[in-house]
């Protein structure tokens, strides 16, 4: 049987809603709108960030959140106004990322990935935001 190749904008919506990392890896090279590349992106980075404990899951999630944060500028504009109205809406990369560095003691990285989610206007989900992530992260560098 020969293996499927994906090469069409559906291909990657349908990647990218189908909870299965291996098929979003797939199509991951495939050209897509700045909002069904975003959404992509980000939920490799989510599956990875949880089955990071393997360290192939661990790789990927570094990978696939810095390709995605240095593709985030040329996202930010559609996510903003065509998903946000006007705000962007929560950017899970950025706090997957940062808690993953951290975890890997490269703590001023992940404090450049919070700084950059604030430059944003993003909020992480939690009552300190970015900034109370920060003030943890410094916290973990003294010990």
């Amino acid at each position: 049987m020969s293996e499927v190749i994906f090469t069409t904008q559906n291909d990657v919506l349908l990647a990218r809603t189908s909870g299965d990392i291996n098929l979003m890896l797939k199509v991951a090279n495939v050209k897509a709108s700045p909002i069904d590349r975003h959404f992509l992106l980000q939920n490799i980075v989510k599956i990875a960030y949880k089955l990071r404990k393997d360290q192939k899951y661990r790789d990927i999630c570094i990978e696939y959140a810095e390709k995605h944060l240095q593709e985030f500028p040329s996202i930010a504009k559609d996510l903003k106004w065509k998903i946000g109205y006007g705000t962007l809406p929560r950017v899970s990369t950025f706090q997957h990322y940062a808690t993953l560095l951290t975890e890997n003691k490269e703590y001023e990285k992940a404090i450049a990935i919070c700084e950059k989610a604030i430059k944003y206007g993003l909020e992480d989900g939690t009552k300190a935001g970015y900034e109370g992530r920060i003030a943890r992260i410094k916290k973990a560098m003294e010990k």
